[in-house]
């Protein structure tokens, strides 16, 4: 375990997230970035005063600030209380219309935690919730343009962290949940959130950052009769050992070099997909083994997978890896809950699913041109399939932090 502190846990970062019920836009928003400067990840979630898009715009100018703030620098307990000054209080209730935790991680795993107003985070290490020691940090607000505000406390932490740990934090949505109710007549309350947590890690040790917030969302919407009552969202994030994944996708361009593609295939240690049938069909005649069509879940519109000893998936080529595109770009617009979960179970949904529970992933593209997609007297660089390619990879390292690389054969 103390090797992988040294050489660097990777940090996985998961959200998930519903609205009020009948409000079309989420209240609640959730931020993360890794800086490319120095390597740190970057964690915001906002939570706006009320519901719907007037929440939503509050809770996303004070994501944005934070999160800009403390990538050029700013140190943290300075950018909190920038962000107070800034706000603008309820003259009804003299809170503040947006409330934040904000998460800075550097490369050596030390993180530092800023809180107002939101429930506390939830630290667990070794299957047991650790208590963090928080500093309190009155802040005097420099608005005077509304009516006297409460005073503000903000509680800030930091603390090492270790490989296994998870950090759970969320909107007040979450433990709020189920209030009024037989079950729950004052909420679902931090320690009942904090023993779900807990039972669900014991259950599934290696559970993922995005399933583990997925899970508490879904659980607090069950507690509210599946019509929230408020904005929920939960944020993760855990310190593991990376996962691989390998994907390869289109025809070396001299069939020379099939025997290359079959070597790096068979080598790969981690999880591998194969895209395209010729691929599927150069990699089966090369290893020597059976490529069968699977007719289990037939879709209209995504062509049906296959099944091959030692590949996780293997789909169909070009129209399954522009699903894929939409599918990220969908998730990453709506913040993760309308991505794969509207999906019908097919190739590109399975694809999405393996990409969001990796962490480095490689994709090997072949470069010879399939005249079936485009004229084959284009340049190489028009190819439709290393086009889509390319913008997946953009949507997978700048909107879900995925470390991803791209080689051609």
């Amino acid at each position: 375990m103390s090797d992988l502190i040294a050489a660097g846990a990777f940090i996985e970062v998961g959200h998930y997230q519903c609205s009020k019920y009948n409000q079309g836009a989420p209240g609640d928003t959730f931020l993360s970035r890794k800086n490319e400067t120095d390597g740190r990840v970057i964690t915001v979630l906002s939570d706006g005063l009320g519901s719907g898009i007037k929440a939503g715009v509050l809770s996303t100018l004070t994501a944005t600030m934070a999160l800009k703030f403390i990538a050029s620098d700013i140190p943290i307990k300075r950018a909190a209380d920038i962000i107070m000054s800034t706000l603008p209080v309820c003259k009804e209730r003299g809170i503040s219309y947006a409330t934040f935790t904000l998460v800075d991680i550097e490369p050596n795993s030390s993180v530092r935690i800023m809180e107002y107003d939101n429930p506390g985070y939830v630290l667990i290490r070794e299957n047991t919730v650790v208590e963090p020691i928080k500093q309190c940090t009155p802040i005097e607000r420099k608005n005077k343009k509304t009516a006297p505000a409460k005073e503000a406390t903000l509680y800030y932490s930091d603390y090492k962290a270790r490989p296994g740990d998870r950090l759970v934090f969320f909107s007040d949505g979450v433990t709020q949940s189920g209030m009024g109710s037989r079950a729950f007549p004052l909420g679902w309350g931090p320690c009942l959130v904090q023993d779900f947590i807990l039972d669900n890690i014991s259950r599934n040790p290696s559970i993922s950052a995005r399933d583990l917030a997925r899970t508490v969302v879904t659980q607090a919407r069950q507690q509210d009769s599946f019509r929230a009552k408020d904005d929920i969202t939960c944020g993760v994030i855990y310190f593991r050992n990376p996962r691989d994944l390998l994907i390869m996708t289109g025809p070396p361009v001299n069939q020379d070099r099939d025997s290359e593609m079959a070597r790096l295939f068979s080598m790969f240690p981690g999880k591998k997909v194969l895209c395209g049938g010729t691929t599927a069909n150069i990699l089966s005649r090369e290893l020597g083994r059976k490529l069968k069509l699977d007719l289990k879940n037939i879709d209209p519109e995504i062509p049906p997978m296959s099944v091959m000893e030692g590949a996780d998936l293997v789909t169909e080529g070009i129209i399954t890896l522009g699903r894929v595109s939409e599918i990220l770009e969908r998730g990453a617009r709506s913040g993760g809950s309308a991505g794969i979960e509207q999906e019908r179970e097919h190739g590109a949904r399975k694809l999405c699913e393996l990409l969001l529970d990796s962490d480095r992933i490689q994709i090997v593209v072949g470069t010879k041109i399939n005249e079936a997609h485009q004229d084959p007297n284009m340049p190489v660089e028009l190819e439709i399939r290393r086009n889509v390619v390319k913008k997946i990879q953009k949507l997978l390292a700048e909107q879900y932090l995925k470390e991803v690389n791209i080689s051609y054969l």
